[in-house]
């Protein structure tokens, strides 16, 4: 194994461990909310995962989620959180993130991912050379993906 490897490994193992974001919403009073469901009937992981956002500027003002499943599904849950949360993304902000980890997960290893862009998330490229398990890594982003559709539906 790499030292990049396994670096990408410890990151996956530090985050399923330790997860960002697991637990109840705490939303700003006046925020739009928004929370989804997926389930991976394939394997039996699921989460749930909420967003407050501000409604004027389109921030997203708080992440969090609930789920049991797999490591990669929950590192990949709290990656998303630490990444929504350090950089304080907007909706249009968010939206481009999941297109470059749904890029990235699909490439089947092939590619450079953006590191700006994706942070910590770089460590599940290795999923994408395992088809059974890039569902376990897109759970919290699709869950995150439709929570954006309702906010935005929400704005009018």
């Amino acid at each position: 194994m790499s030292a990049l490897d396994s670096l990408y490994q410890e990151v996956i193992l530090d985050h399923s461990k330790r997860p960002v974001g697991k637990g109840a919403l705490e939303a700003p009073e006046g925020d739009l909310t928004a929370s989804h469901h997926e389930f991976n009937p394939s394997c039996g992981d699921e989460i749930d995962l909420s967003i407050a956002v501000d409604p004027a500027t389109g921030a997203i003002e708080g992440i969090a989620w609930e789920g049991q499943g797999c490591s990669i599904s929950m590192a990949s849950a709290s990656i998303l959180s630490q990444l929504v949360r350090e950089d304080r993304l907007t909706i249009a902000e968010a939206q481009e993130r999941i297109d470059a980890f749904r890029e990235m997960i699909q490439a089947r290893g092939e590619g450079e991912p953006d590191e700006d862009l994706l942070g910590d998330a770089v460590a599940l490229q290795g999923v994408s050379k395992f088809v059974m398990r890039v569902k376990c890594a897109m759970l919290g982003w699709v869950a995150l993906e439709a929570d954006l559709r309702q906010v935005e539906a929400q704005r009018g």
